[in-house]
């Protein structure tokens, strides 16, 4: 693939072809100002860009974090209130979005659609070379005081702000408090000591004035990084650059770094609390060791660490996991641990939680202890080589489930490309691993590791952070003390001005902008058909097999599907804890830390789940499946069809102590991860009754999944229940692998002969079972419930029954979610309310309508503003243009492309529940065909009445007073 030498504007450096992810990468810098700017040039129709800022704040202000949100209010050529989220609408794009990391700012977006992709490329370059950022725009998005009676001086005042309130949230969930207490500590004296998200006790004393200056002496090119992947040409998108930005600036004397940090001579041992809200603080504590580590530029170095890690930590076979996950001092490792290396230095973490404070020492030595026996006995070889498989096979498969595969391959080059050090090289790893494969030929390889980065390293900070039930009460008493003594301070002037901005920044909310001044797409530019993968249908003796041919880049995806039997309740519930032991257990003679390192050296991964959705004309009728999913190295695909294999029908639950571990481990899980899914909990509560899928998920994956696994974990310290428990999971497993079952291959096409021919000498002697299937019991009613739990936020959910995807209102009620929010949830909600996020939507598959609140401040008021929308839409004249953007932004997540194994198990599934590709095809065209009328006509037949449900993530005290309207539940 060739590569061009740039626009003159740009010094073109060096370029390097990437044969492993078949790209060519390419480094420029601008003649004028400096900038860097790294091109990926691949052949692929979805092209990303992100620019980057190295921020690097000393302080817990969130100065850095509140500019990312306020550089997007509004810019010299588009001075329009929100040009972001007007953008959102007005696009295409497969992504769009702005990060605030620990050193660095991005803002990222794709699109597989060039003009979109301009278009966009226009308005991010604009928002933030030449934001306008208003000092409104800082209130509404940073922090401000108010009278909490509008207008009323007499009144309390309140803290307000959208990132204010976004970081409560974020500061309510005790791993991220962690996370800021171990990085404060093991780095006393660079950036990474302060929150540069924002503490919300800091945010406030943040000015405006601050921000300004930190805009200026930051978002310059001389400062910038830019990151493209894709197929336009460079010297078309450095046009651009230099035109609409670059030839604008002189460069700026300005070197914004981080150095290094000052060593520790000796370990350093804190304790500090966190809020937990609950009666009890037992087995509550979180334990962590961290060492600082070497340079993150030093891909050599960086490679060693992470093979150190992943020897260390990887599974339960490695000897860290192993004494973490077996100890008696805790429930379950941190989920911290492993290897942090995006910093400027790396670090190195490990760490239990589910203890008590008086375990610390005995942590810290557990951990010592085992590190020095691994240095002293060493590691076998088969296990590094193992792990070293891992690094490879990570290397070259190819993501974009989440985010666009070009964008993970940028935010894994950002570090070293923020940090001056060789992104290309950190993406080209072959060449390392080669030396890597070499280098652990020698015995002492790890061991000498364990030793140098480790043992002899005294930077290591040791902390334990414990609960506190009464913390919470004190920091509302000093939220509410600090109001005061603002509010006291005040004269009369004073006052009146914070009235007025209240009633400048509500003006500026409601006022209509004229969007025409911003780049769109139509409807137009919309594809006319949508990519569908082929696949080919095959069997293996009476057993179905479907093929697709993708380019995988040498791996291969393999599937069992079965369907799910008929299962009692308590089988149903067990699930989750089925789909982990199947893989986290012993198999057949192996014991699980055996079949763990089995797994490791010969796949890139195995996993079991549960898949279940509603009929395409009912959503009370469900088909239900269990999957078995592995992926591998070509040259292992036959080993991985055997273990697959083996797995299904070898798997052991006669490992009780391991499941004692498991069940410990998921509790840890669900409790630490409230906060940061909180909306989509309260989504789950809130359809619950409303189908029989959204009441099995509630009960596996949602508020009452928590409960459930708190009191199994309870009952299984008794012997005799934890025995009834194995044979329970062992009753499960004869019964799914006695259901009828399918299979699925993913490869490259040359590859589909030995694949099936591996497939049929693994199954085809194998009969095809018969049983009798899962049948779920009907339900349609609502419910009205305020689950409580630690938190300063709160999240809010109200859900009505509506119509499966073959009903011919499904596709209005699909675009209405995206009309309500772009046109009243957004503004009402997150710009007013200060959440930092709402929405709305209608799923299918459960015949709902949801509306959602994210890390809200309020409560009741937001339930009162999903209504508002509806009476909103119903007594309002639309404009088409709002139509258009809704239905763009439906289409656009429809055609959102992903992985090339990704994209083929997307079609496999949805074909298995009667979704061909005929059957999307045919809906996407309802889409394009919704009118205005239609909306009006959905809202008014299925979001009025009081046949809705309404739930929250909340805290109790925010409850309290809503206990004779709701069921009040503590989770």
């Amino acid at each position: 693939m060739s590569q061009s030498t740039g626009h003159p504007s740009f010094e073109f450096i060096r370029s390097a072809p990437i044969e492993s992810l078949n790209v060519t990468m390419s480094e420029y810098k601008h003649r004028t100002t400096g900038a860097a700017h790294f091109h990926i040039a691949a052949e692929q129709d979805e092209n990303v860009f992100l620019v980057a800022f190295r921020t690097v704040p000393m302080d817990s202000t969130g100065v850095a974090h509140i500019l990312e949100h306020t550089a997007l209010c509004g810019s010299e050529r588009y001075p329009v209130r929100d040009p972001f989220f007007m953008m959102t609408r007005r696009s295409l794009n497969t992504f769009m979005n702005a990060f605030t990391s620990s050193d660095w700012t991005a803002y990222p977006f794709a699109s597989q659609n060039k003009k979109d992709f301009l278009n966009l490329l226009d308005v991010y370059l604009d928002a933030t070379f030449f934001s306008r950022l208003d000092p409104l725009d800082f209130a509404q998005e940073g922090h401000r005081v108010e009278f909490k009676e509008q207008g009323n001086a007499e009144s309390d005042l309140v803290f307000k702000g959208v990132v204010f309130n976004e970081m409560k949230g974020a500061m309510s969930s005790a791993t991220s408090i962690l996370w800021q207490t171990v990085t404060k500590h093991l780095f006393p004296t660079v950036t990474y000591h302060y929150n540069s998200g924002g503490d919300p006790e800091s945010i406030t004393d943040l000015s405006y004035e601050q921000l300004l200056e930190f805009y200026r002496t930051h978002y310059h090119p001389s400062n910038a990084v830019i990151m493209t992947f894709g197929n336009i040409p460079v010297e078309e998108l450095q046009t651009r650059f230099e035109e609409q930005a670059l030839s604008r600036f002189e460069k700026l004397d300005v070197d914004i770094s981080v150095p290094d940090e000052k060593r520790y001579f000796s370990p350093v041992r804190v304790e500090e609390a966190y809020a937990l809200d609950d009666e009890t603080t037992e087995e509550q504590t979180h334990h962590m060791l961290a060492w600082l580590l070497g340079p993150s530029i030093d891909l050599k170095a960086q490679l060693k660490a992470h093979l150190l890690s992943r020897v260390l930590l990887d599974n339960s076979s490695s000897p860290l996991r192993l004494a973490l996950e077996s100890t008696e001092l805790g429930s379950s490792p941190s989920p911290l641990c492993g290897l942090e290396d995006s910093n400027r230095q790396m670090s190195f973490m490990c760490g239990l939680q589910g203890s008590d404070p008086e375990h610390a020492a005995a942590f810290e030595q557990l951990v010592l202890d085992t590190l020095q026996k691994v240095a002293d006995e060493g590691v076998e070889q088969s296990v590094v080589e193992a792990q070293l498989h891992q690094l490879e096979l990570n290397q070259r498969e190819l993501s974009g489930d989440g985010y666009p595969y070009g964008l993970n391959l940028i935010m894994a080059a950002m570090s070293p490309a923020v940090h001056r050090g060789d992104p290309i090289a950190l993406l080209n790893l072959d060449p390392v691993i080669d030396e890597l494969r070499e280098d652990i030929k020698d015995t002492n390889f790890i061991p000498d590791m364990i030793r140098t980065l480790l043992l002899e390293n005294m930077h290591r900070v040791r902390v334990t952070l414990r609960p506190d039930n009464g913390m919470t009460a004190l920091k509302d008493a000093d939220e509410s003390a600090r109001l005061a003594a603002i509010k006291a301070s005040l004269d009369e002037e004073q006052k009146q001005a914070i009235i007025d901005q209240a009633a400048a920044l509500e003006a500026r909310q409601l006022q209509e902008d004229d969007e025409s001044i911003l780049p769109k797409v139509t409807l137009e530019d919309v594809p006319s058909s949508i990519y569908v993968p082929e696949s080919e249908q095959l069997s293996v003796g009476e057993q179905p097999v479907n093929w697709y041919g993708q380019g995988t880049n040498g791996l291969v995806y393999q599937q069992i599907v079965i369907d799910l039997p008929a299962l009692t309740d308590q089988e149903i519930e067990l699930l989750p804890l089925f789909c982990i032991g199947m893989t986290e257990l012993g198999c057949k003679e192996r014991s699980y830390q055996e079949n763990q390192q089995h797994h490791a050296a010969l796949t890139g991964g195995i996993s079991a789940y549960t898949t279940m959705r509603g009929a395409t004309d009912s959503e009370q009728d469900v088909k239900a499946y269990f999957v078995l999913s592995g992926k591998a190295l070509v040259k292992n695909q036959a080993a991985l069809t055997q273990l697959l294999e083996e797995t299904l029908n070898h798997a052991r639950f006669d490992e009780k102590t391991r499941i004692q571990e498991l069940v410990a481990q998921q509790r840890s899980r669900k409790e630490q991860g409230i906060t940061g899914q909180g909306h989509s909990l309260a989504i789950l509560a809130a359809t619950a009754k409303f189908s029989p899928v959204a009441a099995v998920t509630q009960k596996t994956r949602g508020l009452a999944s928590i409960k459930a696994i708190k009191k199994l974990d309870k009952e299984i310290e008794d012997a005799n229940q934890l025995q009834l428990l194995s044979d329970a999971l062992h009753a499960l497993h004869e019964k799914i692998k006695s259901s009828p079952r399918r299979f699925l291959l993913v490869a490259e096409p040359e590859l589909k002969d030995d694949l099936v021919g591996t497939l049929n000498d693994c199954w085809s002697t194998a009969t095809s079972p018969t049983a009798d299937l899962l049948s779920l019991p009907t339900t349609r009613e609502p419910v009205k419930q305020l689950w409580t739990t630690s938190t300063q936020v709160s999240f809010c959910a109200k859900a009505y029954p509506t119509v499966a995807v073959d009903h011919e209102d499904s596709a209005a009620l699909t675009v209405l979610g995206d009309f309500l929010r772009n046109g009243y949830l957004h503004r009402a909600i997150r710009e007013k309310g200060g959440a930092y996020g709402s929405g709305a939507g209608q799923d299918s598959g459960d015949a709902v309508f949801r509306f959602f609140s994210y890390r809200d401040p309020r409560l009741m008021e937001t339930f009162e503003d999903f209504d508002k929308s509806i009476d909103w839409l119903l007594s309002t004249d639309h404009d088409y243009s709002r139509l258009e953007e809704a239905i763009l932004g439906v289409v656009s997540s429809i055609d959102k492309p992903g992985s090339p194994a990704g994209e083929a198990k997307g079609d496999y599934h949805s074909n298995l529940f009667g979704r061909d590709a005929e059957h999307r095809k045919a809906f996407r065209q309802r889409i394009l065909q919704v009118t205005i009328d239609d909306l009006k006509r959905v809202a008014s037949t299925y979001l009025t009445g009081d046949h809705a449900s309404l739930t929250a993530v909340t805290s109790a005290e925010k409850a309290k007073p809503f206990s004779d309207q709701f069921e009040i539940i503590a989770i």
